[in-house]
């Protein structure tokens, strides 16, 4: 019998979730990238949510939803999720998703460039008490400095990917995308306004909490 990962002896405690699992699903049938959270890092970003005691959560990168779900799922009464997706059909997706798991009164999907979208919420003095950032990997610096300018005291912001398969810690790949996370990744554990770790799991996990 082949030894399991520590990630997938932690992953076979968990009960299978079935709105999860249907998600899943959908991403598939639909052609979308097969790239959701796992679950035990979904059943975190609940619990995160949850000890924060979070009313606003802003999500860069939608998806299929799958994230979504796991944030919204945290939510205390009243609260809302703002997600901000590329693709207008993933957005689609997502809130199709959202709404079957009875979730889609408090997620709000806003369609375009990322960046666009966050001077937006600037403007409408929109703040978060909770950030989760996954989307195109040569812009998390930015996401970085504006989760930060949007952020509640205490906030937390949460970071996928950070070790990119690896590239991130090859001195040998000079690439935009693993520049510019080495940037993010210097900035969550030593940017002075943050506290902040970096866990070698699911690909990386960032988690900061903004001062």
């Amino acid at each position: 019998m082949e030894k399991l990962t520590a990630e997938q002896y932690v992953e076979s405690l968990l009960e299978q979730d079935a709105q999860l699992v249907s998600v899943k699903e959908s991403i598939r049938d639909k052609g979308m990238p097969e790239i959701s959270i796992a679950p035990g890092y979904g059943k975190l970003l609940t619990l995160l949510v949850k000890m924060n005691g979070a009313k606003n959560i802003l999500e860069i990168g939608a998806l299929g939803g799958y994230s979504g779900i796991c944030l919204a799922r945290g939510l205390s009464e009243g609260g809302k999720l703002i997600s901000l997706e590329l693709k207008q059909e993933y957005a689609d997706a997502a809130q199709q998703n959202l709404r079957e798991a009875g979730l889609g009164e408090l997620v709000e999907y806003r369609v375009g460039e990322a960046l666009n979208s966050l001077e937006q919420l600037e403007s409408e003095g929109q703040r978060f008490d909770i950030f989760f950032i996954d989307a195109d990997k040569g812009n998390y610096p930015n996401y970085l400095e504006w989760a930060i300018k949007l952020a509640n005291p205490g906030a937390i912001i949460i970071g996928d990917n950070t070790l990119m398969h690896g590239r991130s810690m090859d001195p040998k790949e000079k690439g935009n995308a693993v520049t510019k996370m080495r940037l993010f990744n210097e900035g969550i554990t030593g940017d002075p306004r943050l506290e902040g770790v970096i866990l070698p799991a699911y690909d990386g996990l960032a988690i900061a909490r903004v001062r």
